[in-house]
């Protein structure tokens, strides 16, 4: 006799309403103009758009420049 649990089918939605669907990918921080940073920078922020399904140009633009500030950084922000 087998005591074997049947899979169950969850959708993401359900994830997302129980909690247990989280983005593993942390925020990338700000950009302030730093040169040398700017490398590790840019790489996380694809990376976490691309995990948050930031699709759309004009979302991506928004995220990217939601992440600039001062400096250089800043002055494209206005």
């Amino acid at each position: 006799m087998s005591t074997a649990l049947a899979p169950i089918a969850v959708t993401s939605q359900e994830y997302r309403q129980t909690g247990l669907l989280k983005n593993m990918v942390p925020d990338p921080g700000w950009f302030d103009g730093d040169q040398t940073k700017f490398k590790d920078w840019w790489r996380e922020i694809r990376l976490f758009l691309k995990s948050n399904r930031v699709i759309e140009t004009d979302n991506r633009i928004t995220a990217v420049l939601a992440h600039l500030r001062g400096g250089v950084a800043g002055i494209y922000v206005q």
